[in-house]
């Protein structure tokens, strides 16, 4: 009859067997290895100080660089915009359901990111939503694009970097401005990091010929905002189509003849 230690010492050796022999969960080691962007993040860049002299009635509400102020715009682009920034009213006249993409990655709105293995999703006060897919699908053929506010994005890890392509922005027309510039064939590529415990930083790369001479390459950052500790959302439907008693923002009928 074996001694009871060693029948117990048997039991433990087989215990501690099975458990090394369990498969790790490869999702749990992929969430292990992302960085953690936890927080509220909010635009740090300086709205109102870029020169637009080129565009006469520019107003510095949406001088952003993410609208493509600075980018190398071909003639028929900068020929559009400042026609449509000579127009009486052009900032007093609109309706804007959404900040959409790329202007919701600039905005003075605040963000929030959610990573898993799968997908990064990407939010903000007025409830824009990006899903930057990074289970490794591609971005989806020409034939299968829906053109949408904020396109349709596919991302991939560099260490600690999240690089983000994406197709089929459509948010011309939001603000009823020529902001941004970009046509609906315009390709985005961004690369995002946290810098420092207090700050994200990311570099967007836009390339789009039909407006645009060649890449236009720009940095935004994001401030961590110590004082809010969870997200509130807010509708943005600043559809006034209608006088509004303030005079501002709101649609005028068109003239009589």
């Amino acid at each position: 009859m074996r001694p009871r230690w060693l029948v117990f010492s048997a039991a433990i050796s087989m215990l501690l067997l099975a458990c090394q022999v369990q498969p790790a969960d490869p999702r749990v080691e992929r969430f292990a290895q992302l960085p953690n962007w936890n927080g509220i993040w909010i635009s740090g860049e300086p709205i109102g100080v870029i020169d637009v002299s080129g565009y006469p009635n520019f107003n510095p509400l949406t001088d952003w660089k993410v609208a493509g102020v600075l980018a190398p715009l071909n003639e028929s682009a900068r020929a559009r915009i400042t026609g449509v920034l000579q127009q009486p009213g052009t900032f007093t006249q609109f309706k804007a359901p959404s900040w959409g993409f790329p202007l919701m990655m600039e905005s003075p709105t605040a963000l929030q990111f959610s990573i898993t293995p799968e997908e990064t999703v990407i939010m903000n006060f007025y409830r824009d939503v990006r899903h930057v897919y990074t289970d490794g699908r591609a971005l989806p053929g020409e034939e299968d694009r829906w053109p949408g506010p904020w396109g349709e994005s596919i991302g991939r890890w560099e260490g600690d970097t999240l690089v983000i392509e994406t197709v089929g922005a459509d948010s011309t027309g939001l603000t009823g401005l020529p902001f941004p510039v970009y046509s609906l064939d315009a390709g985005y590529v961004e690369r995002i990091r946290m810098v420092d415990v207090d700050r994200v930083e990311a570099e967007i790369t836009v390339t789009d010929p039909a407006t645009l001479t060649a890449p236009y390459t720009f940095t935004v950052s994001y401030k961590r905002a110590p004082a809010m500790d969870r997200m509130f959302h807010m509708p943005f439907d600043n559809d006034r189509t209608t006088p509004g008693g303030d005079g501002l923002f709101t649609i005028a009928a068109p003239a009589t003849p």
